[in-house]
């Protein structure tokens, strides 16, 4: 269950789109977590993370600010950003065998491309005094793209006739594309202790802001069977579809130091 242990919360002016959170004294216990559900600025006087603690951001705006005079963080806590994977396409219809002679098969249809993975969030973090005690996991990663969507497979072709021949099949449907994987969000650090806070990155504070990988393509569909007439008057077999391409991976995030 999500639970916040200590939370001494403030409200000041609201912004366009969500309440700015002024907390005076918010401590997260050992493994809770705090959500920024409502707000993507967290301004702190002391935020202490206790171990195995998490802080969640605000996925649903591009950039989160965490101003503190005062973090101390635990082990193995984690604040996290990371952008939703993207959907899987949806598959193609196959298509329709006729039940008379000597017709064709449709076609099947094209699978869809699979969606894009969204964006890590970028988090401005502010803190004027900082004290880690075990591993700070940041987590601002991009989404994985979406797989594509099969192609659907060709109807069959209908039975020939002493006067007609057999139906072709219909040709099956091309894989859709895959979805590219989400950018890694950006991580900037400012605030009096700064440079003690950047040269903590890689050490105690581990970063994770790759992009996101990219989605696979759809299979492709197969081509619909020749309908058989009699004297080898028999149709022709549908074409296969096409696999689809990989989508592209997203790009790395970045690390600033803003003294």
């Amino acid at each position: 269950m999500t639970r916040i242990l200590t939370a001494i919360i403030l409200l000041c002016c609201a912004s366009a789109g969500f309440a700015q959170v002024r907390v005076s004294k918010l401590v997260v216990g050992p493994h809770q977590t705090f959500k920024l559900d409502s707000t993507d600025i967290l301004v702190a006087d002391s935020l202490i993370m206790m171990d195995s603690s998490r802080i969640i951001l605000n996925t649903r705006v591009p950039e989160n600010i965490i101003r503190a005079e005062v973090a101390v963080f635990g082990n193995n806590c984690w604040i996290e950003g990371r952008g939703v994977n993207g959907g899987k396409g949806s598959d193609g219809a196959h298509g329709s065998s006729p039940i008379g002679p000597c017709r064709n098969g449709t076609p099947g249809r094209n699978g869809l491309r699979g969606l894009a993975g969204a964006p890590g969030v970028n988090l401005v973090l502010y803190i004027d005094k900082i004290q880690v005690t075990g591993k700070v996991h940041i987590d601002l990663s991009g989404g994985n793209g979406g797989d594509g969507g099969n192609g659907g497979d060709g109807g069959g072709g209908g039975p020939g006739t002493m006067h007609c021949n057999g139906g072709n099949g219909g040709d099956g449907g091309n894989g859709g594309q895959g979805g590219d994987g989400g950018r890694g969000g950006a991580l900037t650090i400012g605030g009096d202790d700064a440079v003690i806070t950047h040269a903590l990155v890689g050490n105690l504070i581990m970063v994770k802001n790759g992009g996101g990988s990219f989605g696979y393509g759809g299979l492709r569909g197969a081509g619909g069977p020749a309908g058989l007439g009699p004297n080898r008057k028999h149709g022709r077999a549908g074409q296969q579809g096409s696999d689809g391409g990989y989508g592209e991976p997203g790009d790395t995030g970045v690390v600033i130091l803003d003294e």
